[in-house]
């Protein structure tokens, strides 16, 4: 009787999936999890993530492992989960490219592990993990912003002509500037303009916004290190 509980109602034997046993299938499922706490443990080390996605992580390999023992080579069954999971939209806030690449490291651990091949899965989660670790300790691919480059964020009247209305100001203070971006607000009666910039001297930063603030009406400015880009991947 215990032996029928693991197996499918449509298998022509009395063997559970495919020659895997209870005993086999709980081991999977438990490396599996602990390989999720582990790449979980990875992504929290410098980093500031939600709960949600740390216990995403933890639970992705096990659920992977599920799908992939339950096909166990048989394509029909395989092509019909391909086509379920493409179905599947991440409903969240846009992640960065870490942590996309650390949901594939969950489901590439998932995989190998429903393999069978728990030892690789293991090896490959700690390999990726410390070269993680290394490239963040070791700061690679950050650049050095300097100081006199600035994001700045004016906001004007609807019946000032944002064209060329700063020239005079930007040529005395900077030694480059461009307009990035425009957008109205307000009802269409603001204006807010971005603009990334390089000042000639740092320390006149506040001059240079009061006479601003003189130019826009006394409306809201704000000043940033300045963006290298507007989206991540």
């Amino acid at each position: 009787m215990p032996e029928k509980l693991f197996s499918g109602i449509f298998d022509s034997g009395a063997s559970a999936v495919s020659g895997i046993g209870a005993g086999e299938f709980l081991v999977c499922i438990a490396a599996a999890l602990a390989i999720g706490m582990l790449i979980s443990l990875f992504c929290m080390w410098g980093e500031n993530c939600s709960k949600s996605f740390l216990i995403a992580l933890v639970l992705i390999p096990a659920i992977v492992s599920v799908v992939i023992i339950m096909v166990n080579g048989n394509i029909g069954t395989g092509v019909a989960v391909a086509g379920a999971f493409s179905l599947i939209r991440f409903r969240s806030v846009p992640g960065t490219a870490k942590e996309i690449a650390a949901i594939f490291l969950a489901m590439a651990a998932g995989i190998v592990t429903g393999m069978g091949y728990i030892g690789y899965a293991v090896l490959t989660v700690m390999f990726i993990g410390a070269m993680d670790m290394l490239l963040t300790k070791t700061r690679f691919g950050e650049k050095n912003v300097p100081a006199r480059d600035k994001t700045l964020r004016i906001t004007i009247p609807e019946d000032l002509d944002y064209a060329g209305v700063f020239d005079d100001l930007f040529e005395e203070y900077t030694t480059k500037c461009h307009l990035a971006s425009v957008k109205t607000s307000n009802m269409g009666s603001l204006f807010k303009l971005t603009y990334n910039l390089t000042l000639k001297e740092a320390d006149k930063e506040k001059e240079f916004i009061d006479k601003l603030r003189c130019r826009n009406g006394n409306l809201e400015i704000s000043s940033s290190v300045q963006e290298s880009k507007f989206g991540e991947l």
